[in-house]
């Protein structure tokens, strides 16, 4: 049980990590840290919701099948 845990959890944190990466490439070279640290603070709530995006967008292809 602690492995299929731990492997949600894992899942999870690579998701955010998938969401925020776009952010974190257009402003890596270009951004002072700060920038950096507070772009990415302002999409991290939007990034935590990744799970319930991916549900709602397959259950509205689901509609249309």
């Amino acid at each position: 049980m602690r492995l299929v845990i731990a492997l949600l959890v894992i899942i999870y944190l690579v998701g955010i990590g998938v969401e925020l990466s776009p952010t974190i490439q257009t402003k890596w070279n270009t951004a002072s840290a700060a920038d950096l640290v507070a772009s990415i603070i302002q999409e991290l709530p939007d990034a935590m919701a990744w799970p319930a995006r991916l549900a709602r967008r397959m259950t509205d292809h689901s509609d249309h099948i």
